[in-house]
């Protein structure tokens, strides 16, 4: 996953969390003592949420190899 996305990703969840409307309630079943970036993130690590990317996004980059030179 792009760094950026997963950075974006987290903060809309974050968001969303503490703004206490529709999709505030954390998907994980036990949050004691974590805050709300570490619980965006445990939902990520346990697939409760994630994000697809279509390739016709402008977002969307492949991943080109780099060719040996010489």
């Amino acid at each position: 996953m792009n760094p950026n996305i997963l950075v974006n990703l987290i903060s809309k969840r974050v968001r969303q969390l503490t703004s206490g409307g529709t999709g505030s309630r954390p998907l994980l079943s036990e949050t004691a003592g974590l805050g709300t970036a570490d619980i965006a993130l445990l939902e990520i690590i346990e697939a409760k949420m994630g994000h697809e990317l279509a390739e016709d996004n402008p977002l969307f980059e492949p991943v080109k190899k780099k060719g040996k030179r010489g």
